[in-house]
């Protein structure tokens, strides 16, 4: 009987620990800051720019993500960068992405929903993409801030952050093949770059996969 207690016990505590995590990322504001860290650390003003969230809501959403042991911190002058705690933090995002889009019709839904509305943007496989770019025959754009790009990017990207497309374009000679990456899957930054860069006719294509999902896969 008291080894049926004790694993009784033990299995009500140890359950317990896992809502900890549960509990910790039923906050839609959470699971953004979360998947903005997966792209690299970020200082709190930074991650509330990128939110539209203060400072002050940013820094409580930490304080609970810290709690969890989910993120940690470094101090860089009068400023505190963080960062995901360790890779399986960001495995366990990418797998939270695949669920609720196997399992929520909403998910699907507003993904075909987004990407109906930029119909005219062409995506590339990943496996036309890499032999393209061992023949030289295609540029291969990183839309994302730079600090990202520095933290991690596919191989033979260059930066050009989604602010500077313009005038990175007006260099740039008209015959040039485009392709453009994100944040992901989701990201419609890398629709609307490569809409962005057909109405000024270039051929660009949208890189479905971010930085986790080439690796990854």
């Amino acid at each position: 009987m008291e080894d049926a207690k004790l694993a009784e016990l033990y299995k009500e505590k140890l359950f317990l620990q896992y809502a900890r995590i549960g509990k910790c990322l039923s906050s839609e504001r959470r699971l953004e800051i979360l998947s903005l860290l997966s792209n690299g650390p970020k200082a709190v003003e930074n991650l509330a720019h990128q939110t539209g969230m203060s400072v002050a809501n940013v820094s409580r959403h930490l304080q609970i993500l810290l709690d969890a042991n989910l993120v940690r911190f470094t101090k860089k002058g009068t400023y505190v960068i963080y960062s995901l705690t360790n890779p399986a933090v960001e495995e366990f995002l990418m797998s939270l992405w695949k669920v609720s889009e196997h399992q929520l019709s909403d998910v699907s839904r507003l993904k075909q929903d987004i990407f109906q509305h930029y119909n005219n943007v062409r995506t590339i496989s990943k496996k036309e993409l890499l032999g393209r770019m061992k023949e030289g025959t295609i540029l291969v754009l990183d839309i994302r801030p730079r600090d990202e790009y520095e933290t991690e990017h596919i191989d033979g990207a260059l930066s050009v952050p989604m602010e500077e497309l313009d005038g990175y374009l007006q260099d740039l000679p008209q015959d040039t093949e485009i392709a453009a990456y994100c944040r992901g899957p989701y990201c419609v930054f890398t629709t609307q770059a490569v809409e962005q860069m057909q109405k000024k006719w270039f051929k660009a294509y949208r890189i479905e996969e971010g930085v986790q999902e080439w690796r990854t896969s």
